[in-house]
């Protein structure tokens, strides 16, 4: 995924309410943008650290720019959750997720489930494969990558769902996108959200695929980059 404009470069003065963050730009102006992450964004939000920002052609939005990522003095990790869908999607496309190759069509926000969208819907000859992509930002002291970053009731829906439409014959799979360089493995947060954790372990069980992907995130662009490992305690 390239992006459109070149990005805006800011410092990070503090992130509050969830979707709100205070940057000074570079002329020394200080300015609220948009932070589109519902998450904890722990071990991403430290006061000072540079970040980078996209700015809104639309006059008519309250938030004229949205934080995208942010540098944390070893390596730029993306925060805009609703990137791994985009980028996930062309990586698929370009058959560089070999695990999801093979597939004649592929579709982006499909109706499932209950009142639910599927990221990544592929289909080829009647066969469906459903494909759930969650954002990883978090990286814990042990140097791994971990998800979740805060306790989500959604996220265990969307293993629930996921695991019926293995039940009704098809293949399922949760995909999880680091947006960041720094760490080396994947681990569940159970000491996070111990429920979370259980919901996927039953989950797998049932069938459905865990496959956990690392991104080269860089103020140009974010691709899928490697497979990494998943750490089961």
């Amino acid at each position: 995924m390239d992006f459109e404009q070149k990005l805006i470069p800011a410092i990070l003065i503090r992130r509050y309410k969830r979707f709100l963050a205070d940057v000074e730009l570079e002329n020394g102006e200080k300015v609220t943008v948009h932070c589109p992450n519902s998450g904890s964004m722990k071990s991403c939000t430290h006061p000072g650290w540079h970040v980078l920002l996209s700015e809104s052609q639309n006059q008519n939005r309250k938030y004229k720019y949205t934080w995208e990522m942010v540098h944390n003095g070893k390596c730029w990790i993306g925060i805009n959750t609703s990137v791994p869908n985009r980028i996930c999607f062309e990586a698929i496309q370009k058959g560089t997720i070999g695990e999801l190759d093979g597939y004649g069509r592929v579709y982006r926000e499909k109706k499932y489930g209950k009142n639910s969208r599927i990221d990544i819907l592929l289909e080829s000859e009647g066969q469906m494969c459903f494909v759930e992509v969650k954002n990883v930002t978090l990286l814990e002291d042990d140097g791994n990558y971990h998800f979740p970053d805060a306790i989500t009731e959604r996220g265990r829906k969307h293993l629930y769902e996921l695991s019926d439409m293995v039940r009704k014959g098809h293949r399922a799979v949760m995909l999880y996108v680091a947006q960041r360089s720094d760490g080396r493995n994947f681990k569940i947060a159970a000491h996070i959200d111990p429920h979370y954790s259980t919901a996927l372990e039953v989950s797998h069980h049932a069938g459905v695929e865990i496959i956990v992907y690392r991104a080269d995130v860089s103020p140009e662009k974010i691709e899928i980059a490697e497979r990494l490992n998943w750490l089961r305690d």
